[in-house]
């Protein structure tokens, strides 16, 4: 029988990560995953000439040099950059808002000042001094116009609540930029992997046993005897048998279809603000990497209610949860032998550089063999 110094379960991206990293400190490692392919949910399939983000649009952006050079090494990065569309009724604004926004949403708007002070009439006539709500937060931030257009909706849509069901720490603060900017992320370094980002997951595990459709909870008596010590990459919660209860996600599902156009919407993004529309956006997959071609691949996103044996997406980082995630963090100090990690192993959602950066830190701590 085939013995291992680690188990990791689950081949996302911080998985790979632990495992490439491991495999250089001269540790033998199996990776394992339920599903039947690797990468998690930043797996890309290429579909009539097109890579098709199966779970969500990636869009890799950094501005730590020290992690932009780290990932580079397993892709070549194009120079794609983020600039979202926001659509409400038969309106189309710029993301995030800037001066394209506001000039288009105010007819009298032209300058920087003139959209401040626009700004701030709208915040002064509704402002309260201790917003109780999410809806009551923005406006404090923005005012009314922008809020009903392109915040409302979507913020509704996306946690399943009336805004003024939710709480105001959801949006602590909004980026709103007085330039002519599109360029959603301010981020030093941003693109898409030439070829996708199961590329990269591939070259990150390569040499390194791995078992696809391999459930840990399925399959526990046998690879514990197997192994020395795990990293895990799925649910704290599930691990520890939901024995203070299941933490809370929301989940979402994508629509996928090909059209035998070349081109649908003429940009990557466009998200759908209007509450009546149920999805929350649309991607077109072909601008991420400037494709050509006479088909085209778009995805409709819909925010769903997460339950058990749905896919878990967005930790709702609420205190209630909060405080029982502190629970499993506690009962998870007690271990020697397994260490959690990635967006579900620590119950907090994770940009793809953060992974990189808290995957690389775990590391260190781990000595050569």
């Amino acid at each position: 029988m085939m013995k291992y110094d680690y188990l990791i379960v689950g081949i996302g991206l911080y998985g790979a990560i632990c495992a490439h990293e491991l495999k250089k400190k001269g540790y033998k490692t199996l990776l394992i995953d339920k599903r039947d392919h690797i990468a998690g949910n930043i797996y890309t399939e290429e579909i009539e000439g097109i890579n098709v983000h199966k779970y969500g649009a990636h869009i890799f952006h950094t501005s730590n040099k020290v992690v932009w050079d780290y990932i580079s090494q397993f892709a070549e990065f194009n120079n794609y950059i983020n600039s979202p569309i926001a659509r409400y009724k038969n309106e189309c604004y710029n993301l995030p808002f800037n001066m394209n926004t506001f000039s288009k949403l105010w007819n009298d708007v032209f300058t920087p000042k003139d959209a401040l002070k626009k700004i701030e009439e709208e915040r002064k006539d509704s402002y309260k001094e201790n917003p109780k709500n999410l809806e009551e937060q923005a406006i404090n931030l923005v005012g009314k116009t922008i809020y009903e257009k392109l915040i409302k909706g979507y913020t509704e849509k996306q946690w399943g609540k009336a805004c003024t069901e939710l709480p105001p720490f959801i949006i602590k603060r909004l980026p709103v930029r007085f330039t002519y900017d599109n360029n959603y992320f301010n981020d030093r370094y941003q693109g898409i992997p030439i070829g996708g980002y199961t590329k990269i997951i591939e070259k990150l595990i390569d040499g390194i046993d791995v078992r696809l459709n391999c459930d840990f909870k399925d399959n526990k008596k046998e690879l514990l005897k197997i192994v020395d010590k795990i990293i895990y990459t799925g649910p704290i919660d599930e691990y520890y048998d939901y024995i203070f209860g299941p933490l809370e996600y929301r989940s979402v599902r994508f629509e996928n279809e090909i059209l035998d156009i070349e081109n649908y919407q003429g940009c990557a993004v466009v998200n759908y603000t209007e509450r009546e529309i149920p999805y929350t956006r649309i991607i077109e997959h072909k601008h991420f990497e400037f494709g050509k071609g006479n088909k085209t691949i778009i995805s409709k996103e819909y925010s769903c209610k997460w339950e058990l044996g749905i896919e878990p997406y967005y930790p709702v980082n609420d205190d209630k949860n909060n405080n029982l995630y502190s629970k499993y963090k506690e009962l998870s100090s007690r271990e020697n032998k397994v260490s959690f990690g990635g967006r579900l192993g620590l119950f907090k959602y994770y940009d793809m550089d953060d992974i990189i950066e808290v995957a690389l830190a775990f590391i260190d701590t781990i000595p050569n063999k």
